[in-house]
């Protein structure tokens, strides 16, 4: 199978390329911004043409939640109208396409966990930016996969758990919220369990939630980096989201259920793996 990867600098996207790489059944190519924007349609269509994939897959996108607030025109471009052009050509080459959407496409009303069929309804610009990807590619392509994932950490970029620990080496009050419940996700295993939906599992197109289980906080989550660390001169202080002055709303409960798909390992074993390879514990 000949896959191409788009976004292949960021922490998912380089995750991906590890993984397709280490299982060695494909040939595999990798782009970043610098060899291809995702937001010309020319160009898209040229190197889809050229490369010839069976299958997409998209790791690239604006992920900076509050920035999106401000930049609204550029992330809709580039997380939803983008996504719009990639989808009618991989319906005109044959090709199938993977597309990476998130839980803060729901507005956190609900009182259980999300699933794959719940009503989506962002109540910020980045959540609504990827709803609007993963709308556009519905209607242009039958070949898809839609993989909603959710608080993604890992070895490639910074992330919540590296910002505690950096935190933590300040030796000052750390502030996190314990009013924002959502599934803490490690990007290694989702890059895993990506290339098995490839190769092995195969569904149907459709819309896939993939997360590390068992639903958090934030706070509950960063008390458990510190447990897991030893950490135990840590001040961790629980606060509200109204508390802290950002630019975007968050939903207070954005926890998505797989229903569909192989369920991944829990979040704490994810997180005591990820210490341990970054030689902490």
């Amino acid at each position: 199978m000949k896959i191409l990867l788009l976004g292949k600098n960021g922490l998912l996207g380089r995750e991906i390329e590890h993984a397709f790489a280490n299982k060695g059944h494909d040939e595999f190519f990798a782009l970043n911004h610098a060899d291809l924007d995702i937001t010309n349609r020319d160009a898209l269509f040229l190197t889809l043409k050229d490369l010839n994939p069976d299958h997409v897959i998209n790791a690239a996108a604006f992920t900076f939640v509050d920035e999106c607030e401000i930049k609204k025109e550029f992330v809709m471009n580039v997380n939803g109208k983008s996504n719009g052009h990639l989808a009618e050509i991989c319906s005109e080459l044959g090709c199938h396409l993977t597309y990476f959407s998130t839980d803060y496409v729901f507005d956190g009303t609900k009182d259980g966990e999300y699933t794959e069929d719940d009503e989506p309804s962002p109540i910020n610009v980045y959540g609504a930016s990827k709803l609007l990807g993963e709308q556009l590619i519905q209607q242009k392509t039958d070949k898809f996969y839609i993989v909603r994932t959710s608080w993604l950490f890992g070895m490639h970029g910074r992330n919540f758990v590296t910002t505690m620990l950096d935190l933590a080496k300040k030796g000052e009050p750390i502030k996190v919220v314990d009013d924002q419940i959502g599934k803490p996700t490690y990007s290694h295993d989702l890059a895993g369990a990506v290339f098995d939906m490839i190769h092995d599992t195969v569904p149907p197109s459709g819309i896939y939630h993939l997360v590390n289980e068992h639903k958090t906080s934030w706070y509950h989550f960063a008390k458990k980096i510190f447990d897991a660390t030893n950490s135990n001169n840590v001040n961790l202080v629980r606060v509200s989201s109204d508390s802290l002055d950002r630019a975007a709303p968050r939903p207070q409960n954005s926890a998505l259920a797989n229903t569909k798909l192989p369920k991944l390992r829990t979040h704490q074993e994810a997180l005591n793996d990820y210490l341990h390879h970054l030689n902490i514990i």
